[in-house]
């Protein structure tokens, strides 16, 4: 049947946590393509015009922030209750979330749509052409931000249950749908208009609404007897603060985060809009890792939330390892990648000699960290499977945090240049790895994680 779960509590860990992470790889692979699909048809356009993208693309990535709140809640506490097979809380914290999340993406539309011009005037980018095409692709996706709202909500609910096949098909339809009319929209094909960056912002918000809408007929027609909710419901503010209480630190990191990152997007725009736009190309090709790690991370978040729930530490405990090592040779793979095949890789995307070879560099000093970035992501998520998501928040937020002055002190035509902004991060990188894992396996031998003894939901959060 195509919405049976997968056992998280019983059986074989290696292949539970391999059977629940390939889809959910899967599906992360299948949002980074998105974001690829625009980048690749754009780049023929011009590097002003990834750069409008890019540019425009900081504020969708920092609607995120608002969107972990709900979507780490819904996925640490269905999977916990679901492994404690509370089929009433797990139906309230489905709803909840949605809610909670709708009432966010409606807010977060007027400020785009709204602000939109000074938003863009944040980045000083001085290049009028490519001003105008950042706020005609931010209104545009602004105005359908809901769906990307949803989706990753929707997502986290079903890999929470033990679910991540239906997300991985779902999204898969609407990446099709996204690869179709990217080029018919941007460059205009029969009837259509040649749409430009306005027409890759339309795709992407009709592909992200085909997917809410898949999302909407899977629970329909599930047979999970907790999916069947009603978003109209009265808001129970007890769920509210359970969702929030575990949501926010990894929301406040993510937000930071893409703050720091406009930070260091202000001090390449001296550069000029190529580094702009080799930075933005970059960072998705690099994704490569940190989506394969994140798909690792997002499994043995339900993997131990689960088990969390049925009081099964000790496959807590040997599912972290296994997942560890998985982790850390996609790492090393990404790290010789980055490293040795750096020029086809960017070549394909911005078939411009100047963009080539700042790419060539980007992809070299940032493969140097994959594996300590990938180390980072898997850890942290089974800090957020036990329901304990301040430590990687802090740890994560302090170290993305010194980029910028590293960045602005490195980059220095004294020193490095315009490299002194790639090393900051990749150095960063590095150092969060390193840390946050020190950090879970002293706690792990100290037996802070949990309370064998003493277990109840108030030591979950």
């Amino acid at each position: 049947m195509l919405l049976k779960k997968i056992d998280l509590i019983e059986g074989n860990i290696g292949t539970s946590l391999i059977r629940l992470a390939l889809p959910i790889m899967g599906t992360s692979f299948i949002q980074m393509a998105y974001n690829m699909t625009d980048m690749i048809w754009i780049g023929r356009v011009g590097s002003k015009s990834v750069a409008a993208v890019g540019t425009a693309g900081f504020f969708t990535w920092l609607s995120m922030a608002f969107v972990l709140i709900s979507k780490i809640g819904a996925e640490v506490l269905v999977s916990q209750f679901t492994g404690k097979k509370d089929e009433k809380s797990v139906k309230k914290y489905i709803v909840t979330s949605l809610q909670i999340n709708i009432i966010l993406a409606i807010i977060y539309t007027f400020v785009l749509v709204i602000f939109k011009s000074s938003l863009i005037s944040f980045f000083n980018l001085g290049d009028i052409e490519v001003i105008s095409m950042a706020e005609t692709y931010l209104s545009v996706v602004g105005i359908g931000i809901i769906f990307s709202f949803l989706n990753p909500v929707f997502t986290a609910i079903f890999n929470g249950t033990g679910n991540s096949k239906i997300p991985f098909l779902i999204n898969t339809l609407g990446l099709i749908f996204n690869i179709i009319f990217d080029p018919v929209l941007i460059f205009g094909v029969g009837p259509f208009p040649k749409m430009g960056v306005k027409g890759a912002a339309v795709a992407t918000v009709l592909a992200q609404a085909v997917v809410t809408g898949c999302f909407l007929f899977a629970m329909y027609k599930s047979e999970e007897r907790a999916f069947k909710v009603n978003i109209f419901s009265k808001i129970d503010f007890k769920y509210v603060r359970d969702i929030v209480k575990i949501g926010i630190p990894v929301a406040f990191q993510n937000g930071l985060f893409t703050l720091f990152s406009m930070l260091i997007a202000r001090i390449i725009a001296v550069w000029g809009p190529t580094p702009i736009a080799v930075q933005k190309v970059g960072s998705q090709i690099e994704a490569i890792s940190w989506m394969t790690a994140g798909g690792f991370s997002t499994a043995l978040s339900a993997f131990v939330g689960q088990n969390y729930g049925a009081k099964k530490y000790d496959r807590i405990r040997r599912g972290y390892f296994y997942t560890l090592a998985m982790a850390s040779l996609v790492g090393i793979l990404a790290t010789m990648l980055l490293v040795f095949g750096g020029k086809y890789i960017f070549g394909f995307f911005i078939p411009e000699k100047e963009a080539i070879e700042y790419g060539v560099v980007y992809l070299r000093i940032l493969g140097y960290s994959q594996l300590f970035m990938c180390i980072e992501i898997t850890t942290a998520g089974a800090f957020n499977g036990l329901g304990k998501t301040l430590f990687p928040s802090i740890i994560s937020i302090l170290f993305t945090g010194l980029r910028v002055p590293a960045a602005k002190i490195l980059s220095s035509k004294d020193i490095l240049g315009l490299n002194g902004i790639w090393w900051s991060i990749s150095i960063s990188s590095v150092m969060k790895g390193i840390v946050l894992t020190l950090v879970f396996l002293i706690l792990l031998k100290a037996n802070k994680l949990y309370k064998i003894e003493d277990y109840n939901y108030e030591n979950a959060i």
